[in-house]
């Protein structure tokens, strides 16, 4: 009984597209059933070519896998329908140019609306088939896998522009701009048979493009260097472009891994103060609170660029208002020495989203030659150089205990805010000018009993050190004791060993004589 209902409900559904419900269980059936049960008999308005009727004339008796086969009906009657909706789309717009005013728009509305309504519902009806099969097959599983058709849409829009004007541009080029676009294009055809590489090889496939590019304009065509640089970026916003989604954070890099240990570093440094990084910039004055909001906006902004030197020129940008900022409050240029620590000031406040994967994309396909010379590749190594750091602040880098920075990191405590001194407007500036001292008296007092006990500590430290040097001495003379002989005895007379020298006659005594 299922088997002979199938028909019957694709017959059904297939005049309800059309717009026409069937009065009658035996208008379903006619509908549904052809002649003698045996195939799927298209209304009139479901005309298609030989080939999609041909198609469509399925036998339900014999089959094996009725499900199956009611998924192939829907299918069969959607691209049928589908045929049929391009040829009224094509009838309504060929109407809508031969009619003018006012009549031309409503109509062109109202077939738009139809069309929509009509797609709605062959949607449904494929649903619903598929709904009913057991088991889907693997390409209708990566059909459903695959991405949305509006962000499909937008990357195509946005695809075609660029291409438009890469076009337009090489146009003024003539011969040049003929090769440069070959070669571009047979570029892209080798990166598509790429994928399957190592992020690091494709970079170095398109590292040797742009150098063989710009080196062939050099040498072949005699292109000044000024117009060899504008070429190279048009060259690299086309093909990254086109290349951004294969290329930025894929999957087998750890580029992911590395964004969320940055923001979450960044998440547990936001307690860190302008004044622990020694900050040149005084937010309380508007047009400086201004700067610093315009660059925290732009090194926020770069995430949604897809073409390395555009992620370039937000770096760039946001580095500017944060020169403006210093200058505008210290009332002189900024020096390097202000500019980095204010730089990482910004990147912690600001926390920009997938960092290191946007660092990555731009070390690994951005045309070389702005790296390496310029203001952006000066401030690109600015940038890398404030990752760094934030990745090993510790507590020395800010002047902080380390029990203090541990409690802060861990968010038991935070330190004490500057709040703004509540004097009325006639207080006495020395007054003022006292508190401030005493305020700092006591840090230099806070800081002065860290250093004695630094100091206390490195006194016993070198006493234990001193103690343990003269136990090892010890047990090495323990271990190879030292044997001290007594000096050897002098030389003694010849007969000062005989015995018998008291036997012996006195000696003879000298005698005088009288003459």
């Amino acid at each position: 009984m299922w088997l002979l209902r199938q028909p019957c409900l694709a017959g059904f559904l297939l005049q309800m597209l059309e717009g026409r419900v069937p009065q009658s269980q035996a208008e379903a059936d006619s509908g549904g059933l052809g002649a003698g049960g045996a195939g799927l008999a298209l209304s009139p308005r479901l005309e298609c070519s030989d080939a999609v009727s041909t198609h469509c004339n399925l036998c339900f008796l014999g089959s094996s896998n009725p499900p199956a086969l009611a998924s192939q009906v829907a299918r069969t009657a959607g691209a049928c329908h589908h045929f049929r909706l391009q040829r009224e789309e094509e009838e309504a717009f060929a109407s809508s140019q031969s009619s003018q005013g006012a009549q031309s728009l409503t109509f062109s509305k109202f077939e738009e609306k139809k069309t929509n309504e009509k797609t709605r519902k062959v949607t449904t009806v494929k649903k619903f088939f598929s709904a009913s099969s057991r088991v889907g097959s693997k390409k209708e599983i990566q059909e459903a896998k695959a991405p949305s058709p509006s962000i499909n849409r937008q990357t195509s829009i946005e695809t075609d522009r660029v291409s438009k004007e890469f076009i337009e541009f090489l146009k003024t080029f003539h011969k040049t701009g003929q090769e440069i676009y070959k070669q571009t294009k047979l570029f892209l055809e080798g990166m598509h048979y790429k994928r399957d590489l190592s992020i690091e090889e494709q970079s170095e496939c398109a590292q040797d493009f742009y150098h063989s590019v710009a080196e062939r304009m050099q040498t072949r065509g005699k292109v000044p260097p000024e117009r060899v640089e504008k070429i190279m970026d048009q060259i690299e916003k086309y093909i990254m472009t086109r290349l951004y989604k294969y290329v930025f954070c894929p999957e087998t890099t750890d580029d992911e891994k590395k964004d969320l240990a940055i923001q979450k570093r960044i998440r547990a440094l936001r307690w860190v103060t302008p004044q622990m990084l020694c900050v040149p910039v005084n937010e309380d004055v508007p047009e400086v609170s201004d700067m610093v909001v315009k660059a925290i906006t732009d090194i926020i902004e770069m995430d949604s660029k897809r073409v390395p030197r555009d992620k370039l020129a937000c770096i760039t940008k946001c580095s500017k208002h944060i020169f403006n900022a210093i200058k505008i409050t210290k009332n002189e240029p900024a020096s390097a020495d202000d500019f980095l620590p204010t730089l990482i000031y910004i990147v912690l406040k600001g926390n920009p989203p997938r960092l290191q994967s946007n660092i990555q994309y731009i070390t690994r396909f951005c045309n070389p030659s702005r790296l390496m010379t310029g203001e952006d590749g000066y401030y690109f190594t600015n940038l890398c150089c404030a990752v760094a750091f934030i990745e090993k602040l510790d507590a020395q880098s800010l002047n902080l205990s380390q029990e203090d920075f541990d409690r802060y990191m861990s968010g038991q405590t935070s330190p004490r805010k500057q709040e703004a001194e509540s004097w009325s407007p006639d207080a006495c500036l020395g007054v003022k000018q006292m508190y401030k001292n005493l305020d700092l008296l006591s840090q230099l007092n806070e800081r002065q009993e860290r250093i004695m006990n630094e100091a206390k500590k490195l006194e016993k430290d070198l006493i234990d050190w001193t103690d343990g040097i003269a136990r090892e001495v010890q047990d090495i003379v323990e271990k190879y004791p030292l044997e001290i002989k007594p000096p050897n005895q002098p030389l003694a007379a010849i007969d000062s060993e005989n015995v018998e020298n008291d036997k012996l006659p006195p000696p003879l005594q000298p005698q005088v004589y009288a003459g």
